[in-house]
């Protein structure tokens, strides 16, 4: 699939990236799920510390200085381990503006995409911060996960132009609708994002039962307070402040979304298999089965911890999916094939 020989500098930092930004989103994932997004509750240390405080001197002080937040070594590591390791990746990424800035001058060198991760990285780094000071405050801790995985799709876009990928074959993009591609990707990130808004307000056990919603095939209540995006700024919302009814509204619209998206991969990946994209449409389908495996493990066996992340894992990967296939049929138009 990526031609080596046409590969520019760049092309394995970038994917080294794409690989270390994976370990960093399954690294966030595995600190929400084990409830570590407060085990530091201060930022960029924790406690005052590089690490942890360790020796019982510091500990003491520790929880002196944070008496709603003792120290708890369980959920440090988790914390810090995301930090750091985002913290590398930040590096990687200015490795690549500087490999950007030396190369500059080539042809086809890829200039404002290196630039526009460095600014989304800047912006992670952001949300980061606000998730621990906001004390998980759900809209943030959703576009936290919101950039990681954009960060992620730019540096596998980053990734495929470093490579010189060409078509090496010509595919009927007559049979093949962009503007249902589009809608498939804007209904991708929807989704994610309500799975994350989902996780943020702790609603993945509110419907304990598949496929009904606590015996509702369509959920009647809680709309109103599962989607009210003007929840105070000051409250610890650590295991969630949304009532039951609210919990359930949004899992429930989790669902519906991932029906819809459903539909509509599945047209998508048809056009793609009559267009001869075989692998690429096999590979998205793949992805979408695994993901909704993933989903109903969740619910029927309580959000196992290796099932969870998992589910924030392939989500990830099937957004790639998606765009390494537009990508695809927008480098067969682009060269007027």
């Amino acid at each position: 699939m990526l031609s080596r020989h046409l590969s520019r500098p760049g092309y394995r930092l970038a994917f080294a990236s794409v690989l270390f930004c994976s370990v960093v989103i399954a690294l966030g994932a595995f600190t929400r799920l084990v409830d570590a997004g407060l085990g530091c509750p201060d930022w960029p240390l924790c406690y005052g510390h590089l690490w942890a405080p360790l020796a019982e001197a510091d500990i003491q002080a520790a929880n002196e200085a944070w008496p709603d937040f003792p120290v708890d070594h369980s959920i440090t590591w988790p914390e810090m381990v995301h930090r750091y390791v985002a913290a590398i990746l930040g590096f990687m990424v200015l490795g690549l503006w500087w490999i950007t800035f030396r190369n500059r001058h080539l042809p086809g060198q890829p200039i404002k995409l290196p630039i526009l991760i460095g600014l989304v990285i800047v912006l992670q780094a952001a949300f980061g911060a606000w998730t621990v000071t906001l004390k998980l405050w759900p809209q943030v801790v959703t576009a936290h996960l919101l950039g990681g995985f954009t960060t992620f799709t730019l540096l596998w876009l980053l990734t495929l132009r470093y490579s010189g990928w060409q078509p090496r074959q010509l595919i009927q993009t007559r049979g093949l609708s962009l503007r249902l591609g589009l809608i498939v990707l804007v209904m991708t990130v929807i989704q994610i994002a309500l799975g994350g808004w989902v996780s943020s307000n702790y609603a993945a056990l509110a419907c304990p039962d598949f496929p009904t919603c606590q015996g509702y095939w369509v959920y009647p209540y809680g709309y109103d307070v599962g989607f009210d995006f003007n929840q105070q700024v000051g409250p610890n919302y650590l295991g969630g402040q949304l009532d039951v009814e609210g919990r359930a509204a949004i899992h429930y619209v989790h669902r519906v979304g991932a029906l819809v998206l459903t539909v509509l991969t599945l047209l998508f990946a048809w056009q793609a298999l009559r267009a001869g994209l075989r692998r690429l449409a096999a590979v998205m389908v793949g992805l979408l089965a695994v993901q909704i495996a993933l989903g109903i493990i969740n619910v029927v066996y309580a959000i196992p911890l290796w099932a969870a992340t998992a589910h924030n894992g392939v989500a990830a990967l099937f957004l790639l999916s998606v765009v390494t296939l537009l990508y695809r049929i927008y480098r067969e138009v682009s060269y007027g094939k």
